[in-house]
């Protein structure tokens, strides 16, 4: 971890010392210094492009040890200019361990907060989400997602109610299935809603074909999960080295590099890599910095990655 610290802080350090020659940088009207953030269409409000997903990382005694090393994670995400924190009540004990980590760390206002509801009935949804928030210590939640489709228009129904009365501040529905895809689009063509989340990364590419264009012509911003298929990424690169044009983009991890191919599709809002190791999360967060691949930078990578 030592060593990697050393690297990130190295890269950025010369990173900063040449940002004149970079033109991405006057392209996203941002300094060197300051992560990439793209706009939520509804509102125009700005959100940085790299978040934290809590799915099993977070699922810890907020007691424990391990809740230690969450609080670290947590501390170099806000640090980097982090500020999404995805999470649900399905993924056990995140939503408690992310409100009470937060909270110790003094950084309850340094996030924006997304969780979920994953239940049928209305009257159960409303039940989960006032818990949901009890839990991550919010009176009011930034972005109440419907998790995997599930009682879609029973809750939706709820959500636009309660963003009516300021209780939460955008909606939005999920889902981790490339299989779902085509459902998300009918969605959001008949639905107004804020977000949309689903599934892409540089092995399933399937959200290119229709949906990401979808959400950008329907106004509606897009967070991804699964950026690295589950870990299935980093297992076909191991003990693989980075192709040296991959240094045009500042990219100096298989993370970064995976991360960035996703980012650099302009109609991705925001990313959210999980993580329980605090240098995973300074090198996760190193991906919002630096330029980002063209569209022929695009496809050399997904060539590259694609002749693994």
């Amino acid at each position: 971890m030592r060593r990697l610290n050393r690297r990130l802080f190295l890269r950025e350090a010369a990173f900063a010392a040449a940002a004149p020659a970079f033109g991405n940088y006057a392209l996203a009207g941002r300094a060197p210094g300051v992560m990439l953030s793209r706009a939520i269409p509804s509102t125009n409000e700005k959100l940085p492009v790299v978040g934290l997903g809590t799915w099993q990382q977070f699922d810890v005694d907020p007691g424990s040890s391990e809740a230690g090393q969450l609080l670290e994670v947590l501390k170099n995400v806000a640090a980097k200019g982090g500020k999404v924190i995805d999470s649900s009540p399905m993924y056990g004990r995140s939503e408690a361990t992310v409100g009470s980590l937060t909270q110790a760390a003094g950084l309850v206002e340094s996030f924006f907060y997304a969780t979920k509801v994953w239940t049928s009935g209305r009257g159960e949804g409303i039940r989960q989400m006032e818990e949901s928030m009890k839990r991550m210590k919010r009176r009011r939640m930034d972005l109440m997602q419907v998790h995997n489709l599930l009682d879609v228009q029973t809750h939706l129904k709820t959500l636009k109610q309660w963003k009516d009365e300021n209780k939460i501040r955008y909606t939005g529905a999920t889902h981790y299935s490339t299989s779902a895809h085509e459902e998300l689009e009918r969605l959001i063509r008949k639905e107004k809603l804020d977000f949309l989340q689903f599934n892409y990364n540089i092995s399933e590419r399937n959200a290119e074909k229709r949906l990401i264009s979808a959400a950008r012509d329907n106004g509606v911003a897009v967070i991804i999960n699964e950026p690295f298929d589950s870990g299935s990424l980093f297992r076909r690169v191991r003990e693989k080295a980075l192709p040296e044009w991959a240094s045009e983009w500042a990219i100096s991890s298989w993370a970064q590099f995976f991360l960035k191919y996703i980012l650099s599709h302009t109609g991705v809002t925001c990313v959210i890599p999980g993580t329980s190791n605090p240098g995973h999360a300074l090198d996760n967060m190193s991906a919002g910095y630096g330029p980002l691949p063209d569209e022929a930078g695009r496809k050399k990578m997904a060539a590259f990655f694609d002749a693994l």
